[in-house]
């Protein structure tokens, strides 16, 4: 069995084909109810500390805002750092903030222009230093800090912007 709790409020619980019994599942559900109800009030606080409105994202209203945020950022690291991409992207990912191909083509989550400024250049610069470092080594992890000293602290915070919350 499996329940999910959205930043909308809704809950799903899955329960697979060969079902347990109906009083067996009320249980479950019983026993992870303070589960349930620290998850609403995570999503509740998440939205009023970040003065979010995650009823009303939408790709086509966020997209050209991200892409000048992520090229901005790209054009002074680029300068100071030259690393060279070959394309960048926003897409309407949902499960990650981005990526860096192979072939060094970075791509954004459009939901990037929701996020606080720090956090927002901890997500482009992370990406940015796949273009030298296409693993997450000990060297890639120098790499970041050289770039951001308090990247630790960031990447904590970005539990807290698990995308499955939009």
């Amino acid at each position: 069995m499996r329940i999910a709790v959205y930043h909308d409020g809704k809950i799903v619980v899955t329960v697979p084909k060969l079902s347990y019994n109906n009083e067996f599942e009320k249980k479950y559900i019983v026993n992870k109810s303070k589960w349930i109800d620290s998850k609403l009030a995570f999503y509740n606080n998440l939205r009023k500390d970040n003065n979010l409105d995650f009823k009303n994202i939408n790709f086509k209203d966020y997209k050209d805002k991200a892409f000048s945020l992520v090229e901005t950022k790209l054009k002074y690291l680029q300068t100071k750092y030259k690393y060279r991409y070959n394309s960048v992207s926003i897409k309407n990912q949902k499960t990650i903030w981005g990526s860096c191909s192979r072939k060094n083509k970075l791509s954004f989550n459009f939901k990037i222009a929701l996020l606080k400024p720090k956090i927002r250049e901890y997500v482009i610069v992370h990406e940015f230093c796949h273009l030298k470092m296409k693993d997450h080594s000990r060297k890639f992890w120098l790499l970041v800090e050289k770039m951001i000293p308090d990247y630790k602290e960031i990447k904590e915070k970005m539990i807290r912007y698990d995308l499955g919350i939009f």
